[in-house]
């Protein structure tokens, strides 16, 4: 329909004529009230941030020679970040002389890795980059 008939029409309901598809061919408009619609938008949109996860990355610090007890803190620290539904950075730094050690720190990642596979799987794989090994653990 003509523009300007449409526009009369909206003015003769009192309400407005508003273009809801522009790409469409014709364009799509339709007589509405625009102040509720707006205000209907932006409840629409207030209801799906709610309903969003954030994900987070939570990062746990390790070193190659590491104390038992420090270790199952380390690992229950790192399940609790798993439950609650974050992701998990492994990073292993080598100091000093550490980095004669890498393959003790290897193993140390690697048994994080077999001891938290039943609530996670590994995004990315351990990965030396400079002085440190990281890791990327998702939970399942």
């Amino acid at each position: 329909m003509p523009i300007d008939q449409a526009l009369r029409m909206a003015r003769e309901a009192e309400l407005d004529l508003v273009e809801v598809a522009a790409q469409a061919s014709p364009p799509v408009c339709r007589i509405i009230d625009y102040s509720k619609f707006k205000y209907d938008q932006a409840k629409r949109e207030k209801e799906a941030r709610k309903k969003q996860k954030v994900v987070h990355i939570k990062e746990i610090k390790l070193h190659p020679f590491i104390d038992e007890n420090d270790y199952q803190v380390k690992l229950h620290s790192l399940e609790r970040f798993l439950k609650r539904g974050d992701k998990a950075k492994v990073t292993m730094f080598f100091r000093g002389r550490e980095m004669n050690f890498i393959a003790a720190g290897r193993k140390v990642v690697d048994r994080f890795a077999q001891d938290v596979a039943a609530i996670g799987e590994i995004e990315k794989p351990a990965m030396m980059e400079g002085r440190m090994i990281t890791m990327v653990i998702t939970p399942k």
